[in-house]
């Protein structure tokens, strides 16, 4: 199972990167994929951990993919890290071993500590599209342009039905980074 979330990672020195990833999850095992190169992959060998945090705020997926890390944080119970204060939970991880690769080595982490902040309160339609437009913000360098362009046109359905302020703002983010990506002027 892979879960989005967003993943946060400090190096020896403190400063905290924010990064949304998928997260691998096999048993209580949490394996980490990042590619080479990565602040995520530097700052958890660096300090054997990273907190998972569990966000409905999908501002916080675009925001990070289009330039905006500047979030706020707390300092994590157990691990050398930190939590996304507007994160609804999170799970704090030691890594345990490294299958190294070239590209993307895994990082097999395991659990020391979970805690819920506040409810889960459901996704809607908005939320998801910029989840997907968030991923495929991620691989536009791979992705032919008629492909993006499909995806959009989807998604939009659902966004324009359901979007409130926060899906607004997160949408228009992605719009101007696919934009500027094919040419175009937003």
């Amino acid at each position: 199972m892979i879960q989005e979330t967003i993943v946060t990672s400090q190096n020896a020195e403190g400063l905290v990167h924010i990064a949304p990833m998928g997260i691998h999850i096999d048993g209580d095992r949490f394996i980490i994929l990042p590619f080479r190169p990565s602040t995520t992959l530097d700052n958890i060998l660096a300090t054997g951990s990273a907190v998972l945090n569990y966000c409905d705020d999908v501002r916080v997926f675009a925001g990070c993919l289009t330039g905006r890390r500047d979030w706020p944080v707390q300092p994590a119970e157990k691990v050398q890290g930190s939590v996304l204060v507007g994160a609804l939970a999170h799970t704090e991880l030691v890594l345990d071993s490294v299958e190294d690769d070239a590209t993307r080595p895994k990082l097999f982490c395991k659990a020391v500590y979970t805690v819920n902040h506040a409810p889960f309160q459901g996704f809607n339609r908005a939320q998801f599209s910029v989840l997907e437009a968030a991923i495929l913000i991620s691989r536009l360098q791979w992705l032919p342009p008629e492909k993006i362009a499909t995806e959009i046109a989807y998604l939009k359905i659902g966004f324009e039905k359901t979007a409130g302020p926060r899906e607004l703002e997160a949408w228009q983010w992605l719009m101007v980074v696919i934009d500027a990506h094919q040419g175009r002027s937003s």
